[in-house]
């Protein structure tokens, strides 16, 4: 039961935090960042943020400092935002799936050729 609402939080956040990202934050080391998924653990404590950032590295770089350093600030939207006991504890990583996914296409096609 606690699974089911802790993807519902995590999809709520998903939203909230696109939001705060894109019209609360002035920092301009955070640019074309993009919100794919939300992992919240069941008693809803920590969440995992995936991001992917449009550039290179340097640019994925300086986007991850400039969240870590916003983190107090996202944390407290959210907790305005969302109506939780606690708000939960956020953490930023790349997600490397889509680059995965573009991976294995490639291999596919050249395979086929």
């Amino acid at each position: 039961m606690s699974n089911v609402r802790a993807h519902r939080v995590g999809e709520q956040m998903k939203k909230e935090l696109s939001d705060i990202i894109m019209r609360e934050l002035k920092d301009p080391r955070i640019s074309f960042v993009t919100i794919t998924g939300v992992d919240v653990t069941g008693d809803l404590q920590q969440a995992k943020v995936f991001i992917t950032v449009l550039g290179d590295d340097a640019q994925k770089e300086s986007t991850l400092k400039g969240l870590s350093k916003a983190k107090g600030f996202i944390r407290s939207e959210i907790g305005k935002r969302i109506r939780l006991r606690k708000t939960p504890e956020i953490t930023f990583e790349f997600d490397e799936s889509i680059e995965y996914g573009n991976r294995i296409e490639t291999l596919i096609n050249d395979l086929n050729k």
